[in-house]
């Protein structure tokens, strides 16, 4: 296929930066997922990760997959708490969070985004979120009481939007199964 290529790790689709390999892997952004790419990677034996954010990435000049980088950039999961539990819990200070509910649990959130964004600095990411947020973004503004998660394969770190803060808290790391479809009854 014409459109499609692979060159020094990255690939193009129709002349945009798409994605990337990493070793059998194929970290595509979602705006790409389509039959055409879906074959063209299988006939490599490459099996797709769709993510967003990963063109915008890309075009900014960042080096991904087996490239090294001066930094290691992870990427981000927001949770943001299910519209059903109890009000009192949103939009407040972590030590008021624990004093009348107990530690962040899993079961209170929901997944609002699951992508890659340019940078691992929770206060950036709120920023971002905040104001101007990017595709595949299914939540509010960030507040008080929503989690950033920064990860990949091997490491999970989850930030409590606290006052003024971010305080790195534990949280049950999710299953590798979830998927941008959990954030679906906003």
């Amino acid at each position: 296929m014409p459109g499609i290529s692979l060159k020094n790790g990255l690939i193009s689709y129709y002349g945009n930066p798409a994605g990337y390999t990493e070793k059998e892997k194929a970290v595509v952004d979602r705006i790409f997922q389509n039959e055409e790419l879906s074959v063209w990677l299988k006939s490599r034996s490459l099996t797709p990760k769709w993510t967003d954010g990963v063109m915008e990435r890309l075009i900014a000049g960042e080096r991904l997959g087996g490239i090294e980088t001066a930094v290691q950039l992870k990427s981000v999961r927001i949770w943001q708490l299910k519209p059903d539990v109890d009000i009192h819990m949103k939009f407040i200070p972590y030590e008021e969070m624990v004093r009348q509910f107990g530690e962040p649990s899993l079961e209170d959130y929901r997944i609002a985004y699951d992508g890659q964004l340019d940078t691992n600095d929770p206060e950036t990411i709120y920023d971002r979120f905040s104001t101007q947020q990017p595709p595949g973004f299914s939540g509010h503004p960030l507040s008080m009481s929503d989690i950033i998660e920064l990860y990949n394969d091997t490491d999970n770190e989850f930030y409590y939007a606290d006052r003024k803060v971010f305080r790195k808290i534990d949280f049950e790391p999710p299953e590798q199964t979830q998927t941008m479809g959990m954030g679906m009854g906003m």
